[in-house]
Parts: C-alpha cells; structure tokens; sequence
C-alpha cells in the first residue's frame, strides 16, 4: 500500500456497516465470523470492501469440510472488514486460523514495497473522518516476528506476528489484542472493539499476493 499498512476512512469507516452484538456461543469463545452462511465462490454478504473491486479479491471457499475466506490480490491493495461489537474487557483474546498462499514479489512491509500475504486488524472506533484505530498483525515474507511498525498518522499499530512461508498449512493464533492496544495506544482501559478486518495486499510491489483467513473469533483468554 502507498502509505505503510494504511487505513484510510472510506476504507474501514464502521458507519457504513451494520454491528452485530457479540451473543455468546460458549462459555470460553464467541463466534465472530466462521464463514459457514457465505456463498463458495462469492465475497462474503457481511462483509464490506474498501472499493468495489475488493469484491474481486475475497471469495469464500471450501475444503475439506471447512468454509474460509480466500484472498488473491493481482497488483491491488484493498482491505475488507466484518463490523462486529464485543467487550475487550471481557473477550481480550483474537483467535483465527490463516496462511499465507503467495507472497507479493519482493515485498517488505518496512519499505515502500509494504504488500503482504496476510494481515488481520483489530478495528476500534476513532473518528469518522479519519476511521478507526487499529492492531494490524502481519504474515510476512522477510520481516522478523515481533518487528513493531506504525503508520497512517499512528492510527494503526502494526505487530508482525509470523515470518516467512510455512509449507501452506493452516496456523491458528490466539493474541491478546486488549493487551496489545492498551500497550500500543497508551490507553488506561481496554475500548469497546468495533470489528475486524483483513488485507492481502500486492499494490505496491504490482505483483500477487494470496492469503487465506478462517475461523475468527473472540476468547476469554
């Protein structure tokens, strides 16, 4: 992307998306998007692009008796979002499952060349002129884990959670994302979180990046 992991508001402004309640589905976990009601081959219908041919990136898929998300991004860099409202006091954990498929030709997320195979945010509510405030974690191809990167006038902390390819298996992560925006905003309590959203990206590098997300929901730990 242009500016390093941007969010910009007509990108993931949460005013033109409909917020779900966070209805328990268990004692431990709520489900926040399982993609089991999506269409195969379709973008999913809760979902909302930043521009119209995000359409064209994202499609719900199938296998092996599981439904995700797919991702495959020629030369765009467009992120899609999913409203959906809980308490980070209460559920501070994100878990979800993805994997990397392709990653953009020479892509390095501390350069100019910022594209990435996958990337998942959490999304707070900021400003409606500027969007939200986010944790943006990243899949990278070269950038070491732990690597801490800010962007968009510092609305969006960026952490990069894993690195380098992984033979395409599915990894399933689980990160205190109320700890994480406590620490990376300064913040004296845990916000309200607004939703989610998810970027593979290739813009930057005009090349193609492949990414696939699955299984996304909010933990009690």
């Amino acid at each position: 992307m242009r500016t390093l992991g941007r969010l910009t508001a007509g990108a993931l402004a949460l005013g033109g998306l409909v917020a779900l309640p966070a209805t328990a589905q268990g004692p431990d976990c709520i489900v926040i998007e399982n993609f089991a009601a999506g269409t195969i081959g379709q973008f999913p219908a809760e979902w909302k692009p930043r521009k119209d041919e995000g359409k064209e990136v994202y499609a719900v898929q199938e296998e092996g008796g599981q439904r995700f998300l797919r991702a495959v991004a020629r030369g765009l860099g467009i992120q899609a979002a999913r409203a959906y409202e809980w308490e980070l006091s209460e559920y501070p954990v994100l878990a979800w499952s993805w994997r990397p498929r392709q990653f953009p030709e020479a892509a390095d997320e501390r350069t100019s060349a910022n594209d990435s195979a996958a990337a998942v945010y959490l999304l707070v509510p900021h400003s409606r002129t500027r969007g939200p405030k986010a944790v943006k974690y990243v899949w990278s191809e070269r950038v070491p884990v732990g690597e801490r990167l800010s962007s968009n006038g510092g609305l969006t902390q960026v952490r990069v959670l894993r690195s380098g390819a992984n033979g395409g298996a599915w990894q399933e992560e689980r990160v205190n994302v109320r700890d994480d925006y406590v620490q990376f905003f300064k913040a004296s309590t845990p916000p309200r979180a607004a939703g989610i959203a998810v970027l593979t990206d290739a813009d930057d590098t005009r090349s193609m990046a492949s990414g696939d997300y699955a299984n996304f929901r909010a933990c009690r730990s």
